[in-house]
């Protein structure tokens, strides 16, 4: 028996099936940010539906019209909104359309059925699904009379299967089409038990159509707001603008919060934001899910522009943390306010003493430009051969305190008192202040001078002992070398197999370089017995944890040094320092009267540039032993430096000659004379006998020859290159 009295109508129908199949079958792929089931769930709809039902089955199945009106309660469960129960109460209006017998079954049937729907929403506005219901109707057939005990009602056990397809225009409203199999099958039976009553037993397919309301808050609403978190006890410590790097990893405070729903909300991401000090929130925690009534306590991080380091005195602030989540698949936002004060750009508490590298600003333009100026007014001062950082570190102290810099202790915030109570705000000055202003406690001329000599190069640090903070620099040189930085073992700290240099930077106003070296050391050794009470910070290592701040580049408007009287000051004091490693050296070699010894002075006085002093020892060494060939080559090397090339050639030809004679053309010091020999004729511009020389060289010993490629050049046009190439060598006893 066909379904529909149409072609049309069946297809109609089947496409509708498939439809409702497609969507149903469609949320396994289906994978939106928002879950639309959970995010536009109700608690409760109430509906009205009509469906047309032709049935396909029994005996009046082609002269039949069935309508079906019913009411509609429906419920999702809440913790699975796809599974909707329902209940349905409605009426079945039965039209009989034989014209041979109009109207003798027409009837009406109360029913009640329940079941459970299952509806996936695929966007805001669209949704399917598929629904089965199982229940009991009474039918009532006025126009039979009771015929041999016929009666005129019939109890039916009904079932449906239905599809929906569903347009929301808004969260209350559902319209719905839904094409549907129903079936009836009658429970009245005779005296003999068997079914009595089966005209209208079978299936029926219809189409209908449907209005549901759906009660509960659109989450679309502007006034509906989720709280599903509340917020409980929150602390941010006070801010200082030094510790911007550090804030990043390390917390400025914290907060707690905790779930107040029965479910657990998803994807909790708490960040921290400041208006006008950081660009966007620092993402500070996240929780992957946070249980019903559980709560979390978060460290807050921070990052901070550079705008902190624009801040004078003391303000006030109030930050936000802000907490995003899923809440039964809605996002939600929550936010609280926090106050805290930003503490003045120089603020600093000293519970960790490394904090202090946080305020050394070699960046600084300003004093990058100030170090470079002393570094060029002092370079004709500078003795070649006498150790670099050393001299610079001379430079620079000498340029401050020609610069009026003076030590004033602040009468607000000692160090003495401030390094004793950690929780107390001290202030320390950059560099630039510092060198502007004119004055400065220990704590900012420490962070001038380390400032300074990093600008240039020079690895520095900063010692602390009870109530007070100086710098230190490293030399470079190996502890065993110590007399080429000062005869004094302990005017140096071997820190890790590297010497360095401590400089009582606060008697820069009051006394010369050596004096703040000598104090300073001095300090240092004092707590030898209690190492406990004294620290030594590299300011590289304490910038890993305390980043150096930002500043904006520009001029600060320093007024320059007299660069002469800098040079002057440096001058006397290198001359001092060099004086003192001459004697210690002249000492040695009086008290031994050992050739090895005046050697050894020799080329210590030389590379100082001290020729007078070079040559006497040199001489001396010769006088003690003249088959002692290493003083005679040294000899014609301070010839060399003078620019004597003459007479540095008399000394190297003997000395070749002694050596061919005694066979040493493979020591290292023959190899050095060759080299040296080639220099004095290049020197001389006899570039072929510089070759010459320089291809013996080549034989013996090629990377030493590959380090001096311009003495193989036959031209003159390169001539001053034995001034300014590598320099010449000095040999001592291990060249022998």
């Amino acid at each position: 028996m066909a379904i529909f009295g149409s072609s049309a109508a069946r297809a109609y129908v089947a496409w509708s099936f498939s439809v409702c199949l497609l969507l149903i079958a469609g949320q396994a792929l289906a994978q939106e940010v928002i879950d639309y089931n959970e995010y536009y769930q109700f608690p409760i709809s109430v509906g009205a539906e009509f469906r047309s039902l032709t049935p396909s089955s029994g005996e009046i199945a082609r002269d039949t019209s069935m309508n079906e009106l019913s009411a509609v309660v429906r419920y999702p469960l809440p913790m699975l909104p796809y599974v909707q129960p329902f209940g349905r109460l409605g009426l079945l209006l039965v039209s009989w359309q034989d014209p041979t017998d109009l109207g003798r079954y027409d009837h009406n049937q109360i029913f009640l059925d329940v079941g459970a729907a299952y509806a996936y929403r695929f966007s805001k506005t669209f949704e399917g699904g598929a629904s089965l219901s199982l229940g009991f109707g009474e039918s009532f057939f006025p126009n039979l009379d009771v015929i041999d005990d016929q009666t005129v009602r019939s109890d039916t056990f009904i079932a449906t299967l239905a599809g929906s397809v569903s347009l929301n225009p808004s969260y209350a409203l559902s319209i719905d089409v839904k094409p549907a199999l129903r079936f009836e099958h009658s429970l009245l039976r005779d005296e003999n038990g068997d079914r009595y009553w089966t005209r209208f037993d079978g299936l029926s397919f219809g189409l209908g159509f449907g209005v549901h309301y759906r009660f509960g808050e659109d989450p679309d609403a502007p006034q509906t707001e989720i709280r599903s978190i509340r917020f409980g006890e929150s602390r941010i410590n006070p801010v200082y603008p030094a510790m911007q790097s550090w804030y990043v990893n390390n917390p400025v405070g914290s907060i707690s919060f905790t779930n107040v729903e029965t479910f657990p909300i998803t994807n909790v991401e708490v960040s921290f934001f400041q208006e006008g000090y950081m660009d966007t929130p620092t993402l500070t925690g996240y929780f992957h899910s946070l249980p019903a009534g559980e709560t979390a306590t978060v460290e807050l991080k921070a990052s901070f522009n550079r705008n902190v380091f624009s801040n004078l005195g003391v303000t006030p602030l109030a930050g936000k943390v802000i907490v995003t989540y899923l809440s039964r698949n809605r996002p939600a936002t929550q936010e609280q306010s926090v106050n805290y004060e930003l503490q003045d750009r120089t603020a600093i508490t000293w519970d960790d003493d490394r904090k202090v590298g946080a305020f050394i600003t070699p960046a600084d333009s300003a004093v990058r430009n100030y170090s470079s100026y002393v570094r060029q007014v002092g370079r004709p001062a500078v003795v070649p051969g006498f150790n670099d950082a050393l001299q610079i570190a001379m430079q620079l102290y000498y340029a401050i305190q020609e610069q009026g810099v003076i030590y004033q202790v602040d009468p607000n915030t000692p160090f003495t008192e401030m390094q004793e109570n950690p929780v107390f705000v001290d202030s320390v000055s950059i560099a630039r202040d510092t060198l502007g202003r004119g004055t400065g406690d220990c704590d900012d001329l420490t962070v001038l001078f380390n400032t300074l000599l990093e600008t240039v190069g020079v690895k520095t640090a900063f010692i602390t002992t009870p109530g007070h903070i100086y710098s230190a620099f490293a030399t470079g040189v190996r502890p065993d070398n110590y007399r080429l930085i000062h005869p004094d073992p302990d005017m140096t700290l071997n820190i890790d197999g590297e010497l360095w240099v401590p400089v009582e930077i606060t008697l820069v106003d009051t006394g010369d370089f050596l004096a703040a070296w000598r104090y300073g050391k001095e300090d240092y050794w004092a707590y030898e017995a209690r190492p406990d009470l004294r620290a030594f910070y590299r300011t590289a290592e304490a910038q890993r944890l305390y980043q150096s701040i930002a500043l904006t580049e520009g001029d600060a408007g320093i007024q320059y040094a007299d660069g002469e009287r800098i040079v002057a000051n440096f001058k006397r004091g290198v001359d001092r320092i060099v004086d003192a490693i001459i004697n210690d050296y002249a000492l040695l070699a009086q008290e031994s009267n050992s050739k090895r010894d005046y050697n050894n002075l020799g080329i210590v006085a030389a590379e100082y540039n001290r020729y007078a002093a070079a040559e006497r020892a040199f001489n001396t060494a010769l006088s003690l032993d003249r088959n002692y060939l290493l003083p005679l080559i040294n000899l014609g090397n301070v010839y060399f430096l003078q620019g004597q090339y003459q007479s540095a050639l008399r000394n190297y030809h003997r000395a070749e000659e002694a050596m061919l004679a005694g066979g040493r053309e493979g020591s290292p010091a023959y190899q050095s004379l060759l080299l040296n020999i080639s220099k004095s004729y290049h020197g001389l511009q006899n570039y072929d006998r510089a070759q010459e020389y320089y291809e013996r060289l080549q034989e013996i010993n090629p990377d030493m020859a590959a380090r001096n490629t311009y003495l193989e050049e036959a031209g003159g046009g390169r001539a001053s290159r034995a001034q300014t190439g590598p320099g010449i060598l000095f040999v001592d006893d291990e060249d022998e």
